[in-house]
């Protein structure tokens, strides 16, 4: 709730006390926009006027919101003493869903606020879907290009280790061609749920056609090559019922984040070691040449 007004924010937390809602109250647009950023509430309740001394009036702070990624999709409801249309109008426009006026009436409200929730809630899974993979259920190239970085700068941030696995399945295009489309989904599959099963924190995305990522965050190379080589191994060791004597193999290339690397450059380095690997016999792992010249030096 952002509102000058610390009466109103008394008599919301009393009225709604009973809603299973967490009521966090600023005064002025600079708290309101700290907390709308750091917080991510699912909705904001917003006033247009915010005294005399604030620089912004609740107009100014919903297009400020909705300018931040971090708080666009947040749906906010106006509650203003305000009877005049064309406050009704500015607000809708620049972006809030609902426009309720003071005195208010608490059921009113309180219906408002839970069809604002389940909008919140329809957006987030809308949004969740579009970054999933239809077939694998893994995450998909959008989902991994915007955690890539994400990551790259926790890691940086916080002297974190990180390390890249980019991998692909073996002649795929010939198990397609001999066994048919079907059969190659089914392979593909079957090679996201061993890429998903290891530790929770890793994430396991479908970088395209059938090549594949796994970002691991906390992770120095030896941990990675441990994570490779497991996954190398299941899949070499897997059965496929109907096609007795058929091995399904993958190639894996592996990089380590440095400072001056950025996502680019890091999915780089691991394509670069893919490919040496598939060049080398394939059904291998193989590090980036930056790590080994580390290690050389070393």
């Amino acid at each position: 709730m952002i509102d000058d007004s610390e009466l109103i924010h008394r008599l919301l937390k009393v009225r709604l006390q009973y809603e299973r809602i967490d009521i966090r109250c600023a005064r002025d647009s600079k708290n309101g926009l700290e907390c709308s950023r750091s917080f991510e509430p699912d909705v904001i309740l917003l006033d247009i006027e915010m005294g005399p001394t604030d620089p912004m009036d609740g107009f100014a702070i919903l297009s400020e919101l909705k300018s931040d990624p971090a708080t666009r999709d947040i749906p906010v409801i106006f509650i203003s003493a305000s009877t005049e249309t064309m406050d009704r109008v500015r607000a809708l426009e620049l972006g809030a869903i609902d426009f309720v006026c003071k005195p208010f009436e608490v059921v009113e409200l309180k219906a408002r606020i839970r069809s604002a929730l389940r909008v919140r809630s329809l957006v987030r899974m809308l949004s969740q879907k579009a970054k999933i993979d239809g077939l694998t259920g893994l995450w998909n190239r959008s989902y991994f290009d915007s955690k890539m970085e994400e990551e790259i700068c926790s890691a940086g941030r916080h002297g974190r280790p990180l390390s890249l696995i980019m991998c692909d399945l073996d002649r795929f295009k010939d198990l397609n061609d001999r066994h048919g489309h079907p059969f190659g989904d089914l392979v593909l599959e079957r090679f996201a749920q061993l890429l998903s099963s290891g530790r929770t924190s890793d994430i396991a995305c479908r970088y395209g056609g059938e090549e594949f990522a796994i970002i691991l965050p906390d992770t120095d190379r030896k941990q990675a090559l441990q994570a490779a080589e497991r996954i190398r191994y299941a899949l070499e060791q897997e059965t496929w019922p109907g096609h007795d004597g058929l091995v399904v193999t993958g190639s894996f290339g592996l990089s380590q984040y440095h400072v001056d690397l950025d996502s680019v450059k890091m999915v780089t380095c691991a394509d670069q070691a893919l490919y040496r690997a598939k060049e080398l016999g394939r059904n291998r792992v193989e590090f980036s040449q930056r790590i080994e010249t580390e290690k050389l030096v070393a």
